[in-house]
């Protein structure tokens, strides 16, 4: 039985944003985005000996982007998929065969903080989103939206 995706909803976006490799510019980005009431729900970090780019999921991405712009923080943007896993231990496994068997790359992933409700989230960025999330939901995967992980 094949399960419908719904791809009205919003999916999950995620900024990359370069920050001089300074001490105190993460703390500074943190501080501005709790300063407007967002919260970080995922970070990953690529450092370099000049710049880091941080790779961020947030609460509120349309208040983040405008703070963003406001300040002039370069930034890009990109949608992600964004699994909720009950066990990863077994979940995860089932989750890649779903993708290798669809012959789907995974770009990258990381998992996002601490969930609410208990679960692990763990995001990735496959090239072809709606054909992604079509192929996780057909295997009974729960891919969260951007409404689900705002809280």
């Amino acid at each position: 039985m094949s399960i419908e995706t719904d791809l009205s909803t919003t999916p999950v976006r995620q900024f990359s944003i370069m920050l001089p490799n300074v001490s105190g510019s993460f703390r500074s980005l943190l501080s501005t985005l709790k300063g407007a009431g967002v919260e970080l729900l995922g970070i990953s970090v690529k450092d370099a000996s000049d710049v880091t780019i941080v790779r961020i999921i947030v609460s509120d991405p349309e208040t983040a982007e405008q703070l963003f712009i406001e300040r002039g923080i370069p930034h890009t943007t990109r949608e992600m998929l964004v699994v909720a896993f009950r066990d990863p231990s077994t979940e995860l496994l089932k989750c890649l065969d779903a993708f290798s068997a669809s012959e789907t790359n995974i770009d990258f992933g990381y998992a996002l903080l601490p969930n609410p409700e208990g679960k692990t989230l763990l995001a990735f960025h496959v090239d072809d989103l709606e054909f992604g999330k079509h192929i996780l939901v057909n295997a009974g995967f729960n891919v969260m939206e951007q409404d689900d992980l705002s809280r």
